[in-house]
């Protein structure tokens, strides 16, 4: 039991780092989340510099897979966990850190480049399933957010049908959990794209 608070406290606080937030506040001097969408994540920041976009989608990514790795590693210290329960673990308290950051009174990002970080250490081939479908979905239909929102729908599915011999049912559970979470910070644009008012890719700004 302490072994899996322990991994849910430090896959917590790797994923709260709130790189978006950071990177626009040291090199434009602003605070991202009074721009745009209001969000910390690449997609954002990305309005204020292309470059410190990249920079936040790599740096949030890797801290979901940081989550996991050195959660594995130090918790295989303490006690015998199976393995796949305790990345999943990881993963979803790193998604839950990044979207409910304590440093910025909980108020985070989506989670999609959190879980991809996370997800791609417990299921890559699921993950390239799902990176598949996301840029089919973006080529088609010129929308981010949708094709975010059916990759992240995909990727528990996926993960299960790979790994359904041996993929335990509390892994694939916290897995499909954070996918869902994932989804629902998805909200407003969910509306948008109902409403036939969310930006398409490559659209001119009015």
């Amino acid at each position: 039991m302490y072994a899996f608070l322990f991994i849910a406290a430090v896959s917590y606080l790797l994923g709260s780092i709130p790189f978006g937030y950071l990177l626009v506040r040291i090199f434009r001097g602003e605070d991202v989340r009074q721009s745009g969408s209001g969000n910390i994540g690449a997609t954002n920041v990305s309005r204020k510099s292309p470059l410190l976009g990249v920079l936040t989608l790599l740096l949030d990514a890797l801290k979901g897979t940081a989550a996991v790795v050195l959660s594995y590693k130090l918790a295989d210290r303490m006690v015998a966990i199976p393995t796949y329960e305790q990345l999943a673990l990881a993963a979803l308290f790193a998604v839950l850190g990044h979207m409910f950051p304590v440093w910025l009174r909980f108020r985070g990002g989506k989670g999609v480049a959190t879980g991809l970080g996370s997800f791609v250490v417990i299921a890559p081939k699921a993950v390239l399933i799902a990176a598949g479908v996301f840029i089919v979905v973006v080529a088609v239909f010129r929308y981010v957010s949708l094709g975010s929102i059916v990759a992240v729908a995909v990727f528990p599915f996926m993960a299960w049908f790979i790994g359904r011999f041996h993929a335990p049912p509390l892994g694939l559970a916290m897995i499909s959990f954070a996918s869902l979470l994932i989804i629902l910070k998805h909200h407003e644009n969910i509306r948008r794209l109902l409403a036939g008012t969310e930006s398409r890719v490559g659209a001119k700004r009015a």
